[in-house]
């Protein structure tokens, strides 16, 4: 590629500080800059990372909650060549041990509030030794101090924009997490698609209110950034905290949930916190009558179906037309969509198939994991693991994972992953887990347990043993004990008569939610 050619995130924000200096970048708790402050800080942060070692393809781990630290660190390890990866710190420490020693990072940057207590733990399992930085330390922040040690900037490179970025770990299907990577190019291209789907410019001030480990947030999050909006950070989901800060700041757009949003209402009924800035989808009446609804989001249904290894979602309902047939909407620009069968065979309209992808906003890959990538990225496609129907008209229609998942709240939950903990538990045979209806957040969990010959264990010992070992939104609610777990004519668990027997039920149909 010629240089008059290259377009990066370092390009971006070098044209965002000679075009939007001035505007604010970055609001975070007390702290505000603006675009010129925040190519600043993310040049001296990529210079103290290379002054550590950091440089092209190394990896450095965020074990924090939402900040804006998070999207300097993506930036400074774009200057690099480097990849920046957000954790999901509701994990405990086993699990972020695994992390740790999976991504092998250069640096760790870590957080005490809160969270301390996993993080030191998942320090003293992991195997893998890095340099860690605390973020909130006090009195003096040792992530401020590692900044004020270095250069104003880093050493001049070319990096290729098609080079990951970013790695954010997906669920555990196959009984462990897989950190997709997403390229420079990809978060670029996917915020045109975003900006324009969400209606994001300018003037735009985005609350992250989602988590910054989940794509869902992160695809607005870049798409407020490189239009040269506004970024409002706050550490964790407080609906409080989130009434003030859409006051304060006037946002105009967050990352809600229907749970979040009945907190928040029951939390305003006196009308303390005006929210009239704020843009959003219709959920229920009372919480309408606060905001202001999109007039082209009043139906209450899904954006679309999309995952992690796509940067978010690739289908949009937005531009569905009356009558289209597909729930899921459409594919979005510079992206193809087929629905194959299992010899990768295009299947007619109207049959399921599995979907599969390609396009500008596919990952390059999972971090370390060449077998996997073979398997999911054959024939020059990316194979989702999802099943879908191309309907008549064009449009799509996600139906469901090939593989078992469960879906609480905005979480997905693989029982793999359950089954493999309760398994380890010393009176457990066998287990298998399914979703059963909930009211509340979709579905929640159920395990099915066949104890050894002579064992004991109750429920509640085998929903502490998953407490212990996993991040609580995945334990079972309830345990149900059987004598044998059913198993398929190939040895599968038979997963369609347990939810018979069970009362299992409530699988997803969509995918990705928020605004």
């Amino acid at each position: 590629m010629s240089l008059v050619n290259e377009f990066s995130i370092p390009a971006a924000l070098a044209e965002l500080e000679r075009s939007r200096g001035g505007h604010k970048a970055v609001v975070c708790g007390d702290i505000e800059y603006d675009y010129a402050a925040l190519r600043a800080r993310s040049l001296r942060l990529a210079a103290a990372l290379e002054g550590a070692g950091v440089g092209q393809g190394d990896r450095v781990l965020w074990l924090g909650q939402n900040s804006r630290r998070v999207l300097e660190g993506v930036c400074a390890a774009a200057h690099l060549g480097a990849m920046f990866c957000p954790a999901n710190w509701r994990q405990s420490g086993e699990e972020l041990a695994f992390v740790i020693d999976d991504l092998q990072p250069k640096i760790i940057f870590w957080q005490d509030e809160e969270i301390g207590e996993a993080v030191q733990s998942a320090r003293e399992l992991a195997a893998h030794e890095a340099r860690w930085i605390q973020h909130d330390s006090a009195p003096e922040n040792e992530f401020e101090a590692f900044l004020d040690a270095a250069p104003a900037a880093p050493s001049p490179r070319f990096v290729d924009p098609a080079s990951p970025v970013l790695i954010v770990y997906t669920a555990a299907f196959e009984g462990r997490p897989h950190g997709a990577m997403l390229s420079q190019a990809a978060l670029m291209i996917q915020s045109l698609v975003v900006q324009r789907v969400q209606e994001i410019e300018p003037g735009t001030v985005f609350l992250n209110s989602g988590p910054m480990f989940h794509v869902g947030t992160l695809m607005t999050t870049f798409a407020t950034f490189f239009i040269g909006g506004t970024n409002v950070f706050v550490r964790r989901t407080d609906p409080a905290e989130l009434l003030r800060l859409i006051d304060r700041h006037r946002c105009t757009f967050a990352f809600l949930v229907t749970k979040l949003c009945m907190e928040m209402t029951e939390l305003n009924k006196d009308g303390r916190y005006d929210l009239k800035c704020l843009r959003s989808q219709t959920f229920f009446p009372e919480w309408d009558a606060m905001v202001t609804i999109n007039p082209r989001d009043t139906r209450n249904t899904s954006y679309g179906y999309g995952q992690t290894e796509v940067n978010g979602l690739i289908t949009w309902t937005f531009d569905n037309q009356p009558g289209d047939v597909g729930a899921h909407g459409r594919v979005a620009p510079l992206t193809q969509l087929r629905i194959v069968d299992d010899a990768d065979k295009d299947l007619p309209a109207g049959e399921v198939g599995e979907i599969v992808l390609r396009g500008a906003t596919v990952m390059s890959g999972y971090w370390n994991r060449p077998e996997i990538n073979a398997r999911r990225q054959r024939n020059g496609w990316h194979h989702t693991n999802d099943l879908g129907r191309r309907e008549a008209d064009g449009s799509v229609t996600f139906i469901g994972p090939k593989t078992q998942m469960i879906k609480s709240g905005v979480e997905n939950i693989y029982p793999a992953e359950v089954e493999g903990c309760l398994r380890r538990h010393p009176a457990v045979a066998d287990a298998a887990i399914i979703g059963v209806p909930d009211p509340k957040f979709v579905q929640v969990v159920k395990a099915i347990v066949q104890l050894k010959p002579d064992a004991e264990a109750d429920a509640e010992a085998l929903i502490e043993h998953c407490r212990a070992h996993m991040a609580s939104y995945k334990k079972p609610r309830s345990v149900e004990f059987t004598d044998k777990i059913p198993r398929t004519n190939i040895g599968m668990i038979d997963y369609r008569a347990l939810d018979e027997a069970y009362g299992g039920g409530n699988y997803p149909g969509g995918a990705l939610r928020g605004h």
